[in-house]
Parts: structure tokens; sequence; C-alpha cells
């Protein structure tokens, strides 16, 4: 007799959650299992997640601290599920991720298809142009601060999933291993780091923050990624009140706004001229300020507008820094643009996207550096920045689509 498997789960589904994850890339958790190694017997891994899911009996490994240095100083928890367990969270997410995505407001941009940062920064200008303060919101350790009751709550709202739900319990109470072997247990948070736990935080988010803008201040609309969010008021007083209200809407939660980084911010331009102690904020990855710019008719105005943010540049001048190149004097100049250009370009889909210049200003960097490489690979050079300059230049005159930032028009 043929025992019939509690839970119905498609191989199939596993299977495209395994690609999924396999596309995403990402290093091996406790178990030290890779992809690589993962996907030399794929086809019995998957066997076996498959029907332990099934069955009920699937329990996860413990999850791997590892902690990424921040650009600010500190660092961030980062937790790394096992290669099967992010598989395993991934069949969730694909499970229960189109149920949620009718349900999310359109202002949060995050980890949802069709929706980028990009698009959140663009309305984020817009809306800047249209109201004059901005809360500009910090949420202290989120993603290690969401009460999982409340959590689940949420997630019950929207599926009777029994495996679903199930699982979603497991992820979130399975220990913290660091790198020394030792585990501690979790009572509350997601880890970031976790498939499911983009998804998780949005509903979190969605019911503490999202819906509750809408309904107590439906005149403040706001842009939210993940926990990074900015709201737009009409008056200091507006944003004052917002900020004390929101505060206070976070504890409930179990969240905690944060003191310091959280602040009210004027959008001083051409108009708006009053001084204000903060008049500029970041957000993903763009610093908003008054700027001088020029219209379609060529007048120039100042506006309140976003280009890439210090932080970034500064992380994009540690980078070029990282690759060294000055010591690659045994490389051609096409090597070293063929290495490059991928990260570059990168660089310009995302920070050129608004208020150029300073992207080109930033990535002027890479020139200085090209110009070192030139002096210390040819002897004519050698000690001649003026004559490598010109050398340079030459070389982007004569290919001028050699490197992503000189076909920006960032020439030497």
């Amino acid at each position: 007799m043929i025992k019939t498997k509690p839970f119905t789960i498609s191989k199939h589904l596993v299977h495209q959650a395994y690609l999924r994850v396999k596309q995403n890339g990402g290093s091996a958790g406790v178990d030290g299992l890779g992809l690589e190694e993962f996907e030399q017997d794929s086809r019995n891994h998957l066997y076996r997640l498959w029907n332990r899911m099934s069955s009920g009996s699937y329990m996860p490994s413990p999850v791997l601290l590892v902690e990424i240095p921040k650009s600010g100083g500190g660092t961030r928890p980062l937790g790394i599920p096992t290669v099967t367990d992010r598989i395993a969270q991934m069949v969730v997410t694909m499970t229960l991720a189109p149920v949620l995505e009718s349900v999310f407001h359109n202002d949060s941009y995050g980890y949802r298809p069709g929706k980028s940062a990009l698009d959140a920064v663009g309305k984020a200008r817009q809306r800047c142009w249209r109201q004059d303060w901005v809360l500009d919101l910090d949420i202290k350790g989120f993603f290690d601060s969401i009460p999982h009751e409340l959590l689940l709550k949420a997630v019950r709202r929207h599926t009777a999933c029994k495996w679903v739900l199930l699982y979603i319990e497991r992820w979130l109470t399975a220990p913290v291993q660091q790198r020394d072997g030792i585990t501690t247990e979790r009572t509350k948070g997601t880890p970031q780091g976790a498939v499911v736990s983009p998804l998780l935080a949005n509903l979190f988010l969605h019911y503490c923050m999202d819906e509750w803008l809408r309904i107590n201040y439906p005149s403040c609309p706001f842009e939210r990624y993940a926990d990074d969010c900015v709201i737009h008021c009409s008056t200091e007083q507006q944003a004052t009140e917002l900020k004390e209200a929101l505060a206070e809407r976070l504890k409930a939660c179990g969240l905690e706004m944060h003191p310091e980084k959280t602040k009210i911010v004027y959008c001083r331009d051409e108009d708006r001229r009053k001084t204000y102690p903060n008049m500029s904020f970041d957000f993903l990855g763009y610093t908003f300020r008054s700027r001088k710019s020029r219209n379609r008719k060529g007048k120039f105005f100042t506006g309140f507008l976003p280009a890439v943010g210090d932080k970034a540049k500064k992380a994009i001048r540690q980078k070029i820094r990282g690759w060294k190149l000055t010591s690659r004097s045994g490389s051609s100049l096409t090597r070293l643009a063929e290495e490059t250009n991928p990260v570059v370009k990168g660089w310009i889909n995302y920070y050129g996207h608004f208020y150029k210049s300073e992207l080109q200003e930033a990535l002027g960097y890479l020139n200085l550096v090209l110009k070192s490489w030139a002096r210390q690979k040819y002897k004519k050079l050698q000690g001649r920045k003026v004559r490598a300059s010109k050398w340079l230049g030459r070389m982007a005159k004569a290919i001028p689509n050699l490197f992503a930032h000189w076909q920006l028009g960032v020439r030497p």
C-alpha cells in the first residue's frame, strides 16, 4: 500500500526553486556545501529535500552568522542559510509571493516584480518638488527585531497552507551559528540573507506602517524599499507630529525608530529658501539636496534633486583602489577595460540615472589611476604626469568606447 504524504508539493516547483537559487549565487552555510558541490549531486539532493518537505520532516539547519562591514563603520549581521534551506525557502517564497503581491502598497518598491530602487528614487524626486518636508525614517535593527508572533499572524491572514506556515515558523526560530560553532537561539527577527526574509519583511511593514500611514496620514505619501523609507509632509508641524505618532506605532509593533538617524528634512530649492538644520537626506545610495540644474529651455534654476551619494562615491573610489591597477603593468589597457567595465557599467546604470555630472566627477578618479598605471608601464612616461595625461587622452580619443566611463563622457 502506497503511503500518501501529508503535504502536496510539486517536484517541479522544487526544481524551479533550485534554478532560482543557483542563479542568485551565494556562499555555503553551516554545512560547508556550496552551490558547485550541490550541483554535482543535485538530483539526489533535490529529491531528499522534496521528500522531507512533503512528509513534514524537513528541519532547517542553523543559520551561519557573517559580519559584513558597513560603509559608515561597524558591521551588519548577515545570516547565511545552507543551499538546501535556501531552496526550501524559495519554494515557500514562490508559493506565497503571488498571493501577497496584490496586497502590498503601490509605494512599496523592494524585492517586487516590476519595481526597482530607481523607481523609488524617481518617485521621491517628484514628491520632493510637491511637498516641502520629508521624514527620513530609520528603523533600528529592523530585521533582527521583528516579533515572530505578529509576523506569523500577518502570514496566517493570507494563507492557510499548513506546510508554508510550518516551515516559516521553523526558519524564524532556527538558531544562529557563529564561525566558531557557538549557536544562539533566536526569539525574534528574520535573518538578512535568508531567501524568504524580504517577503516576510515587506508583509510585516505593510501592516505595521504602510497601511497605518494610508489610513492615518493619507496626505503624506511615502516611498519604501524594505526598511529604507522616506515620507513626504506639507509642513514642519505635520512632519513633527508624524514622527512622534509613527514612533509610537513602531513601538507597538516591537520596533524602534532610530532616535539619531531619523530626521526631518526641509527640501530647499528655488522657491523654498528658508534655512533649516537638515536640508539633505540619503535614500538608496542617492543624496537628495539643493542643486543647480538647467531646464529644457536652457535656463538655470535651483532644484531639490538626487545624485550619487557621498557614501556611494567613497565606495566607488575604494573599489577602484582595490583593483590595484597601478601594479598591473603587465596587463594591456584593453585587458584592464575588459575587467573593470562590467562594474563601471553597473555604477553608470544605477547612479547615472539622475544628475549624471556627480557620477562623472566620481568616475574621474579612475582616469587618475589609469594615468598612474601608464607611468608604471611605459618608461617614457615614468615621472611625467603631464605626458601620461596626454597619452591617455590620445587613447581615449582613438578608442572612445574602450572604457565604460569614457563612453559616459569622463575623458582624461
